[in-house]
């Protein structure tokens, strides 16, 4: 039945306490947390007319493997977040729907790494480079004013490195499990009043749930911090990420399920599918008060990364298309970009007024080339080129928004964006490439919202907000699945949105609760027209209708229970019919409005949008037993079923799963000791993880393994 979830409660959490010590204290989960990508400036999120979650460094660390986002975002609602339990594939991420169609990487999701955005300029993004290990916490944005950060509809993930304490840190974490699963890491810290910096380092391994799923990864992220004056400091970012070799098990059909679920797809073997990555960014923000009233924040960021990817395109395929752009794709991308802004705080009549006015710019140079996967009769190697061009996208945008407490009872919040996207595409192979183009996008989004206080507990707000989406470099790639049309399509237009939203956040210090209803239309959403051969053909559909409640709740009572409670109800739906194809020959429609070809099919208006659960749940209950430093968490957590393909013609059942966590702290002075054990899906449930969306074969799904099991030890010395 659609729109059902199965829930279960689970999970026991053990753990000696904290100490008193102050040296080791990490600080509690604030009821009211503190958020800064709402507005760029610190504020309280309950003020705030937008839905923001602030997911906290117990969160993400604690009895955590820190190895995938979806570990930490599962607490906050309206993010739907699936390891897909292959490295070569990214987390199946969206946010009130939107991304959740995207095959490759991150779509209409801004992502920010300590104000680095991990999103290109044409709105593809990637997350590889957010390293959890250091991460203080993660700000999840939903809603409106996420136009303000630029292309991008759905909302704004961003991550937060840590500060140093102060004196020194050095931090080391071994993680083992199953699947021959292991995580190394090591951390140094330390603040001498001057120079406050963090260091980490992980390299993590694993042989897969599925044949043929070995990953291997190894990352580097940095942060430095120095006081460059009495007002003013200069903070340098860098991270490294490798992924040498990581391979990719495909998606299985129904049947293939059924059989086995551990099995590698169609030609994974075959053709030994797997993609390599590495990435190297740098980042400098610089921060000064310019005066009483006046703040400046400048960021200057640069990047490179490289990506190669095997897949499973038959020989046959690409002989019978002369033109096909081959099986291995090779993509190497060099980026950079600036963001500055002034915040202006003063009162005017009496009345607070804080304004923040800035400029952005982000530039993104790819050379993107296509290899037949075979070489004579050899399989699953790099072949001759079918695809050699240079890409370039870049975006210029102003923006400028205010915040203005007329009252002791309002606050009121508006801004806008002016939104400039180019993209320019030059083939070194005309006649497989195509000619020389470039298209241009463009869009002036406004937002704006506002709080009432109806009680000191209660707070009522309103917001409204345009959202502009362009087409990803990946939405551009193909005019056709063989090859025939050439170079980028550049017919595609941006989708463009409107979002209403209304909401209530009450609390005290001891409950926090917030509930959000929104609805979002869109129209010339992206969509596929054409997918075969493991190519897909975009196409801008009519509109799609998006609407939807989420509630949060933490609590806190007694001095030793606290709990979480995250819930959303979304339906995601096609507003007009349109058309797609399903099977070769995918040629262009003649007739558009005339009768479809067999290989073609409807999806009808009122259709869900894949990979997007109408609803999912997530609850937390904590016990902690201060004289024993013991602790317990009984959490839930359970989603609907998810359709797999545009037409609703599979899905994914909605299932429950169970986790089991224990750990121990042991603290003297100088040292501290801890050591995790922690079962997952503790029921031994088969069920789906997540699904390769209109993959072109049926081979949709991805199953989740069954009982797994981890222990995870960390020492640290601090003087």
């Amino acid at each position: 039945m659609r729109g059902r979830v199965a829930v279960s409660v689970v999970g026991v959490w053990l753990g000696l306490g904290a100490s008193s010590d102050n040296a080791w204290a990490d600080g509690a989960p604030e009821l009211s947390a503190i958020v800064v990508t709402a507005t760029r400036v610190a504020e309280s999120s309950a003020d705030l007319p937008v839905s923001i979650d602030r997911v906290d460094r117990h969160t993400i660390a604690d009895g955590q493997l820190q190895i995938n986002l979806s570990e930490s975002l599962i607490t906050v609602p309206g993010v739907s977040v699936q390891s897909r339990q292959n490295y070569a594939q990214d987390l199946q991420l969206s946010v009130r729907g939107f991304g959740a169609r995207s095959s490759f990487g991150v779509r209409g999701i801004r992502l920010y790494s300590d104000g680095i955005p991990g999103t290109m300029p044409d709105g593809q993004g990637q997350f590889s480079q957010f390293d959890l290990g250091s991460a203080d916490h993660i700000e999840v944005l939903r809603g409106p004013f996420s136009a303000l950060y630029g292309n991008s509809s759905g909302g704004v993930i961003a991550i937060f490195t840590e500060d140093a304490k102060p004196g020194r840190l050095v931090d080391g974490r071994a993680e083992y499990g199953t699947f021959n699963t292991q995580r190394y890491a090591l951390k140094t810290e330390g603040d001498d009043g001057e120079l406050n910096y963090v260091l980490d380092a992980a390299h993590f391994q694993t042989d897969g749930y599925r044949f043929h799923s070995n990953a291997e990864r190894d990352n580097f992220n940095s942060k430095l911090r120095l006081a460059t004056s009495d007002t003013s400091k200069l903070t340098l970012v860098a991270n490294v990420i490798e992924t040498p070799s990581v391979q990719d098990p495909l998606g299985l059909t129904r049947a293939q399920l059924g059989a086995n679920p551990r099995q590698a797809g169609v030609g994974a073997v075959l053709f030994n599918t797997r993609k390599s990555l590495d990435q190297e960014q740098l980042g400098a923000i610089y921060d000064d008060k310019l005066s009483a009233h006046d703040d400046l924040s400048a960021l200057l960021y640069t990047g490179h990364r490289a990506t190669t990817q095997f897949q499973a395109i038959p020989q046959a395929t690409q002989q019978n298309a002369p033109l096909y752009p081959g099986g291995v794709i090779d993509l190497d991308r060099a980026f950079w970009g600036v963001d500055v802004h002034v915040t202006d705080a003063r009162e005017i009549a009496g009345a607070p007024l804080q304004v923040v006015a800035g400029i952005n710019y982000d530039d993104l140079a790819e050379a993107r080339k296509g290899y037949l996967n075979y070489a004579g009769s050899q399989l699953g190697v790099e072949g001759a080129v079918r695809r050699d061009e240079a890409n370039h996208v870049y975006d210029f945008d102003q923006y400028l928004q205010a915040q203005w407490d007329p009252g002791a009872q309002w606050r009121m919040i508006a801004g806008v964006r002016n939104n400039l996207v180019e993209v320019s595409s030059h083939g070194h192979i005309p006649v497989l490439d195509g000619a020389d183009s470039s298209v241009r996008f463009t869009a002036v989004n406004p937002v704006g919202g506002i709080t009432f206080r109806a009680s000191p507990s209660i707070n009522l707000y309103g917001s409204y907000g345009k959202g502009f989406e362009t087409p990803t470099l990946n939405d551009l790639a193909y005019r056709s699945v063989d090859g025939s049309l050439t170079g980028l399509n550049f017919g595609l237009k941006p989708a463009r949105s409107d979002n209403y939203e209304i909401g209530i956040k009450a609390g005290n210090e001891r409950v926090r609760a917030n509930l959000a209803a929104f609805y979002i239309k869109t129209v010339d959403e992206l969509a596929v027209l054409q997918n075969s051969g493991g190519r897909t053909v975009a196409q801008n559909i009519g509109e799609t209708n998006r609407r939807g409640l989420e509630l949060g709740i933490d609590a806190t009572w007694a001095g030793e229970f606290s709990g979480r409670l995250a819930y959303t109800y979304l339906r995601a739906v096609v507003g007009q019919t349109y058309a797609t194809c399903i099977a070769a020959p995918c040629n262009p429609l003649a007739n558009p409005g005339g009768p479809l070809p067999s290989n073609y099919k409807t999806v009808n208006a009122g259709d869900h949008l894949p990979a997007v659960p109408m609803n999912s749940l997530y609850v937390g209950l904590t016990w902690s037993y201060a004289p024993l430093s013991f602790s317990t968490t009984l959490e839930t957590l359970g989603r609907a079923q998810i359709y797999a393909d545009d037409r609703n013609s599979a899905a994914a059942a909605g299932y429950w799963v169970a986790n089991v966590r224990a750990g121990f702290e042991q603290q003297t002075r100088h040292w501290r000791f801890s050591e995790f054990a922690r079962l997952d899906n503790l029921a031994d449930r088969a069920y789906v993880g997540s699904v390769i969306v209109n993959e072109t074969n049926s081979r949709f799904f991805e199953p989740a393994p069954g009982r797994t099991a981890y222990i995870m030890f960390n020492a640290a010395l601090r003087n």
